[in-house]
Order: C-alpha cells, then structure tokens, then sequence
C-alpha cells in the first residue's frame, strides 16, 4: 500500500475518532448534569478503574497491539479532558513545578488540570481542607527514605479522605541544550541528586566539572535553558516544562527508587471490588494492646499489608493499611469493636505495588 493510501486511512480514523470523542463528551455533559444536581463529585477513581480493567481485558481478548500502559495512558488522559470540561477543578501538590509530586497528579489528572504547587505538606491538607482545592496530591512513602512523617501528621490533624494513590519510578535525566556532552561546562541540580547519580558522572567525565545545588531540579533545569553550556540533573517533566532537550535517561545509580503518592479530597469512594483502606489507630497504653487488636484481623481473614509505628505530638499511633473497603461486612467489624480507636483515612483502588 502506498504511503499516501495510508495516511488518507489514518485521516478517516481520525475524523472518526473525533466525532466519537465528541458524542462521548455530551453524554459526559449528561453524567455531570446528574452529578451536579445530587452533589456527588466529578471524579470518581473507582469507575475509572473499572472501565480500564474492562478495556484491558477486550484488548486482550481481541489480541489488540496496544499494551495495559498504553491503554492507560490514553483514557486517562480522556478522562481528564471530561472532568475539565464538566467542572475545572484545581489541584494542589507538593511543590515546585516541575517536581516528581507534579509528575505524580499529571500522571492521575492529565496535562489539561489546574494545578497549584504548594510549599509544605500541612499546606497542601489545608488548600483541600478550606475548599481552595478540590484535590491533593502529598507522598507518603519511598523505597529508600520510608514514610514521610509530615504526611502522617497531616493524615492525623487534617479531616480529608484519601481517594487514590499512585506510584512513580524516581528517575533523573541529563537535560541540556549542548548538543554533545563534551561541551557541557556546568551542573546544576538539588545537591542529593549529584550523589544519586555518581557513578553516571564520573563514567561520563563530568563529575570534575562545577556542581551548583540549587533549591529543586526543576530550578536547575530552568537555569540550564538559559545557558547553553550546562546541564541539569533533573526530572523528565521538568525538562518538558522548559524545553530542555533530554541528552541521557534514566541517569541514577539505583534504578529500583520509587515513591508512592495519596491523592486526598473531601469525599469517600464507593467499593470498586479491589480496594485498600488506610487508617490511623492509637491504642490504650496497656500491654498486648497491639496484638489483641491485630489477632482480630486474623480472625476475620482480612491482609494487612502494611504496619508501621509513629509518632504524633508525643503520642504513638500506628498507621496501618490492609485489604479491602470499609463497607466490606468484616472490616465493618472491626470499626465496629475500635471505633474509638481508628480514624479512617479513605478506601481506594488498590492500583499501586508497594514501595
């Protein structure tokens, strides 16, 4: 087939494609009309997942070309494309710009949303907390620096649910407008990152040459834009965001890091048949405490799948997370028996691998 009977095939299938995707966004218009009159939110991750589980397992019964990823990657970004045509809600995350936290909220809101980068944490909780915010976007954990304790005090003091969590793989880029690497005079990057990606510079010959810290990789790759004789060690979406060509990926010397983010927001999921549930229990100071409450787990047969010990103003709470929706009979039990005891955080699709 000729190359110009091919691209008139893929210019019909666009057209298609396009009439398609408007017919889908008015009957979007029709879902948020019906949403917006009984107040129940726009974006509902439960229902997401389900329509992607049911397109992954059509896609493979139809041995389609495309991969899960890729099918994820297209209908999420669908997806926002409709909440933002219902009803533009913003999106705070843990700042700067360009930062790994803002990979992480792209990642679940697309490129279309409206984000806010927020300083701090605690202020990320309170933008969603007063309403400023319809959604917020914290880590709570990495493979190699473990919970992130601001985020379990936040989960403490703040009255917000977690509604998803999503897991980004923690890679750096060499982003630099020297078109070879033997031109590039300077560094610039956080000063973590340097040692997170030793080895690569001094395979390289570039461990020798000026490192400047500055205060985020996405400072670093904006500095470099502006100077042609350096490079930033910085992330894939910052290098986006200041149209810095990518010279090297994947840079660092431990290629397994990874963080795991909360989405929070002020409302509860609906069981999607796959979930997790997240809460914080402080328990009486007797001894055997912990272990009575955990024996009820066991009997019930519900997978905790993670515990861990913290501290909040002086007092020790666990945060701990198993499998399941709070709706579910037996976990229903155990709220039930340590109501006083829990503050539930949220009940979520269960999307992420553990860090």
């Amino acid at each position: 087939m000729a190359l110009s009977e091919i691209r008139k095939q893929i210019d019909e299938m666009d057209d298609a494609l396009l009439d398609l995707y408007n017919k889908r966004m008015q009957l979007v218009h029709q879902v948020g009309v019906v949403k917006n009159s009984s107040g129940t939110p726009i974006y509902r991750p439960e229902r997401e997942q389900e329509i992607l589980s049911r397109l992954k397992e059509k896609n493979q019964e139809h041995n389609g070309i495309l991969t899960g990823q890729a099918i994820e990657a297209l209908f999420l970004e669908l997806f926002a494309v409709a909440r933002n045509f219902e009803l533009p809600e913003k999106i705070a995350f843990l700042g700067p710009d360009a930062s790994f936290t803002h990979q992480a909220a792209e990642n679940k809101f697309g490129a279309l949303s409206s984000y806010v980068p927020i300083g701090s944490i605690r202020g990320v909780f309170r933008e969603v907390s007063q309403k400023r915010a319809k959604f917020g976007v914290v880590p709570i954990e990495n493979s190699f620096n473990g919970i992130v304790s601001d985020t379990i005090t936040a989960l403490q003091d703040f009255d917000t649910k977690i509604i998803a969590e999503v897991m980004v793989d923690i890679h750096h880029v060499l982003a630099t407008k020297a078109e070879d690497v033997k031109h590039i005079k300077r560094l610039y990057s956080k000063d973590i990152a340097f040692g997170q990606c030793k080895q690569f510079l001094e395979d390289y010959g570039l461990d020798e040459l000026e490192q400047i810290p500055v205060e985020s990789t996405a400072k670093a790759a904006k500095l470099a834009a502006g100077d042609p004789q350096a490079a930033a060690i910085c992330a894939e979406v910052a290098s986006k965001m200041y149209a810095l060509p990518i010279l090297f990926s994947n840079i660092e010397d431990k290629g397994n890091n990874r963080t795991r983010f909360f989405i929070i927001s002020d409302f509860e999921n609906r069981p999607s048949g796959n979930d997790k549930t997240t809460i914080l229990v402080t328990l009486p100071n007797r001894p055997g405490a912990l272990v009575d409450f955990l024996n009820d787990f066991k009997a019930l047969k519900i997978d905790l799948t993670k515990i861990k010990s913290h501290i909040v103003e002086g007092v020790s709470i666990f945060f701990i997370e198993f499998d399941g929706h709070k709706n579910d009979k037996k976990i229903q039990e155990i709220f039930n028996k340590h109501g006083a005891s829990i503050k539930f955080l949220g009940s979520y699709v269960k999307e992420a691998e553990d860090v």
